[in-house]
């Protein structure tokens, strides 16, 4: 039995239809796999574009950060210049620091009063009283004190000075200072006593 092949044309409305069919399946096959994978990827890269924008500004404010910190540290100098607060009750080293650092003055006065405490932070303040004979001398004893390795803190600095004569020429000169100043302690690894005030 044969079978017969129909065929035949197709009018001008089926060609227009199947034209527009076939662009139809173009524009659905270029939207699903070409558009729609196209968009997803950019929304992906500006995605991670934002994101490495941001980490990219938090890396620059902690970079400035660590040259504001880097900065300060090195306007401190040296550790071994920096000075530390001594854990209370360091009077004992301070007056030996004292001793030490006024040995070369002529005469020299210290008076204490009475310890001040703010949290865990101890201060103890004094009045001292010394002589020299030329400024360096008196400057050397100062900058020793403020740069010593207990915090101290020099207030109110005052000087006179004052000629002897001897057979009718200077022969002597004093220079008396006086000052107020402050040495910082610390409650840390500190034993309170019955000097030390509540906090």
């Amino acid at each position: 039995m044969n079978m017969k092949i129909l065929s035949r044309d197709f009018t001008p409305k089926e060609l227009a239809m199947l034209s527009v069919l076939g662009l139809l399946l173009f524009v659905l096959a270029y939207y699903r796999f070409f558009y729609v994978p196209c968009t997803a990827a950019v929304e992906q890269a500006e995605m991670r574009r934002d994101t490495l924008q941001t980490e990219l500004a938090v890396a620059r404010s902690k970079e400035a950060k660590l040259k504001r910190m880097q900065e300060e540290l090195d306007g401190l100098g040296e550790l071994s210049e920096a000075s530390r607060m001594g854990s209370y009750n360091n009077s004992e080293a301070e007056l030996h620091l004292l001793n030490s650092v006024l040995e070369s003055a002529g005469d020299y006065f210290v008076s204490f009063s009475t310890v001040t405490r703010d949290g865990d932070q101890i201060r103890r303040n004094f009045k001292l009283q010394f002589t020299a004979t030329t400024f360096e001398q008196a400057k050397q004893i100062i900058t020793e004190l403020t740069k010593s390795e207990y915090r101290c803190l020099l207030g109110d600095v005052q000087y006179s000075t004052a000629s002897r004569l001897r057979n009718g020429q200077q022969a002597e000169r004093k220079i008396t200072v006086n000052a107020t100043a402050t040495f910082f302690e610390t409650m840390f690894d500190g034993v309170a006593d019955a000097g030390l005030p509540e906090g």
